[in-house]
């Protein structure tokens, strides 16, 4: 979630310091109580209110992969996660794992497109009604009677 403005800050210390109910201010300026609170609590503590760094590192890999990723996934549209994931330490001499390429092809808003018209073959490898036509048996698979 991204911090409020500076603007609103600073005019939601003014209204405190105007003399402004807390709860007029509450509906007034869209902000809750904790938050008025804790302005009040930060500028009385060290004279300012801007806001604070977000802790934690910065993010490395996702501009680099977000920037070479959609032309990695045209030139080869129907490889599974893990040989993206190879394809990119090959190419860039980066690791990213599974999940972080799930995710980033996600955002950019990319799908496995099925190939229109194509027969699926079930997990046993030739299809049942194969099977029949090559001189299996007579009746139709897969009916119930």
């Amino acid at each position: 979630m991204k911090a409020y403005s500076l603007d609103l800050r600073e005019r939601v210390l003014r209204a405190v310091d105007q003399g402004e109910s807390r709860s007029e201010i509450v509906r007034m300026l869209g902000v809750s109580l904790a938050t008025i609170k804790r302005y009040v609590k930060q500028r009385r503590e060290t004279g300012n209110v801007r806001p604070k760094a977000i802790p934690g590192r910065t993010a490395r890999k996702g501009a680099a992969l977000q920037a070479g990723l959609v032309a990695q996934l045209q030139a080869h549209p129907d490889v599974s996660l893990e040989t993206h994931c190879q394809l990119w330490e090959s190419e860039h001499g980066m690791g990213v794992s599974t999940s972080t390429m799930s995710r980033l092809i996600q955002r950019l808003g990319w799908t496995r497109k099925k190939v229109a018209g194509s027969q699926r073959t079930p997990r046993g490898g030739t299809s049942q009604l194969a099977r029949a036509d090559e001189g299996g048996r007579g009746q139709a698979v897969g009916l119930c009677r």
